[in-house]
């Protein structure tokens, strides 16, 4: 199960059950137990229906009636003086990124000696 489904895409999971709600609430919200086996029960349903590798079933629930908690989406909504309108997420990329030239050139160096611990089994 996942909310954050542009990772989800990225990393290229076997299958996954996204919810569009604030991250760490994957599984719904606290003391709503109801909601929460809804979410399981979709999201094995999901797995069991997804047959193609890399699928990505969308789970029809909300976190509330309107948009408000993606002002902060690492807080569900709690309230933030500061926090921009929207959604304000950082868009996940499906490359490498690099803080430093020299970051890149030690990774691309150790993943061809075959040191690259992010790598192991993905090739």
């Amino acid at each position: 199960m996942t909310s954050a489904l542009s990772i989800t895409r990225s990393v290229g999971a076997p299958r996954a059950a996204f919810v569009d709600f604030p991250l760490g609430h994957t599984t719904g919200k606290k003391n709503e137990p109801e909601m929460q086996k809804r979410l399981i029960k979709s999201a094995l349903a999901a797995f069991h229906e997804l047959r193609e590798p890399g699928g990505i079933k969308i789970l029809d629930e909300r976190w509330s009636d309107d948009a408000t908690w993606r002002k902060d989406p690492m807080r569900g909504g709690a309230s933030s003086a500061d926090a921009p309108e929207g959604d304000f997420r950082t868009p996940r990329l499906d490359t490498p990124q690099y803080q430093l030239p020299s970051d890149q050139i030690e990774a691309e160096a150790q993943h061809r000696q075959g040191g690259c611990g992010s790598c192991v089994g993905a090739e």
